[in-house]
């Protein structure tokens, strides 16, 4: 079958020729008319030539998905496998049962994410015209993975036509998502999944969070083996993963503080479930700027804090506001820590990038009449895989630096 072909400039040849995914409206040669979204489309750009499905609406008005053909079903399950397979190293090697199946463009499939929590997948996209390949892709996780069920998260505001550059569920103006169940059989309300020997709660149904960031899988068992005997801050903690692998780790004492009361009391409830006796650490609900301007004003001391925020940039406008954001809460923070203490410092948008973060820890830290040694930076752990030729899919940062005296 003769597919629409679209023309974009030639100066696009180098980025696209490299295998990045995305066409903005904005750089089509001619105004497009008479193309449904969801639409296999063939883009011209000089003699390359590349296929991807057509979106109306949005500011990218294609994905890209291949230089040789058009998907077809073999296609799509060829990409499912394949994400399946370089996951196996979790499956094998780790006592986990819950990570990121697909990340849309670093697997392939651009505009698709797919979460494996035990034996259930969480199925999202990020624009209307991936309906037209969601149901080989959900066919395929079925024959694949042998789970039991698979739910799609649909956000009620509709899909965002923006790619996968950022920690999904992050935003707190998006609406609660709807999530319906589109094969096999439901799991239950509480779900319990392993990661690294510790148990969490799952709820896949409310909200647009399950209880756990699986990005942060690597960092907080990373954190673990700086905390024997440490007087600990979890800042942002939502369902205590963090302050989790903290206690493992040897914490004499554990503060947890999230803004959202029921975060507070699920992380208490996963302290339970771990055989974690909750009585010795504290959980707060309150606003972490607030909490930490009350302890520098009472000169409370830790050891180590740990700041994983919500996104502050949603969009490459709101970059700066988000900047002078994180660098007001690190410099609060480096007023709570002892001398010799540590700072973990985590970012999950993309639209600041890892030398922003860098150069605004700097700057916090001359606020605060401090310095900062960096001892360890990481992004995002295998199952969120990052092309090289699509740096915008780098979105995590996580820094553990240790506090010093100015001299």
């Amino acid at each position: 079958m003769k597919l629409p072909e679209i023309l974009v400039p030639t100066n696009l040849k180098p980025r696209l020729s490299q295998g990045h995914p995305w066409v903005y409206r904005n750089q089509l040669v001619e105004h497009v008319t008479g193309l449904a979204t969801g639409e296999w489309v063939r883009v011209r750009c000089g003699n390359l030539q590349a296929f991807g499905l057509w979106d109306e609406n949005g500011p990218i008005a294609i994905r890209l998905f291949s230089q040789k053909q058009a998907p077809d079903n073999d296609w799509l399950r060829a990409k499912v496998r394949e994400a399946w397979e370089i996951r196996a190293p979790i499956r094998e090697r780790q006592q986990t049962n819950a990570y990121r199946w697909i990340f849309g463009e670093g697997d392939g499939l651009p505009g698709l994410t797919v979460d494996l929590y035990g034996q259930y997948a969480v199925l999202q996209t990020y624009s209307a015209s991936l309906n037209t390949i969601k149901g080989t892709v959900i066919e395929a996780l079925a024959e694949i993975g042998s789970v039991k069920g698979i739910l799609e998260k649909r956000r009620s505001g509709g899909q965002s036509g923006e790619g996968v550059t950022e920690r999904e569920g992050d935003d707190p103006n998006e609406k609660a998502a709807r999530v319906q169940l589109v094969w096999g059989r439901k799991p239950p309300r509480e779900l319990v999944i392993e990661e690294h020997g510790l148990k969490f709660r799952a709820n896949l149904f409310e909200g647009q969070k399950t209880g756990l960031f699986l990005d942060h899988r690597e960092n907080r068992r990373y954190l673990q083996d700086w905390c024997e005997g440490k007087k600990v801050l979890n800042c942002f903690s939502y369902t205590g993963a963090f302050s989790l692998y903290a206690v493992r780790g040897g914490a004499s004492q554990v503060t947890s503080c999230d803004i959202a009361a029921e975060a507070s009391a699920e992380a208490t409830r996963n302290f339970e479930l771990n055989g974690f006796d909750p009585d010795p650490h504290e959980f707060l609900a309150e606003d972490c700027f607030e909490l930490l301007t009350r302890y520098g004003s009472e000169n409370r001391k830790f050891d180590i804090i740990v700041l994983d925020p919500p996104s502050f940039a949603h969009s490459m406008k709101n970059k700066f506001s988000a900047i002078r954001g994180y660098t007001r809460l690190n410099k609060l923070a480096l007023a709570c820590l002892n001398p010799g203490g540590l700072l973990i410092s985590a970012s999950c948008t993309s639209y600041v990038s890892p030398d922003d973060f860098r150069q605004m820890l700097s700057e916090a830290a001359q606020q605060a009449g401090k310095r900062l040694l960096i001892l360890h930076e990481a992004g995002q752990p295998l199952d969120h895989p990052v092309p090289a030729y699509f740096l915008e899919g780098r979105y995590l940062k996580f820094i553990l630096g240790r506090v010093q005296e100015t001299s």
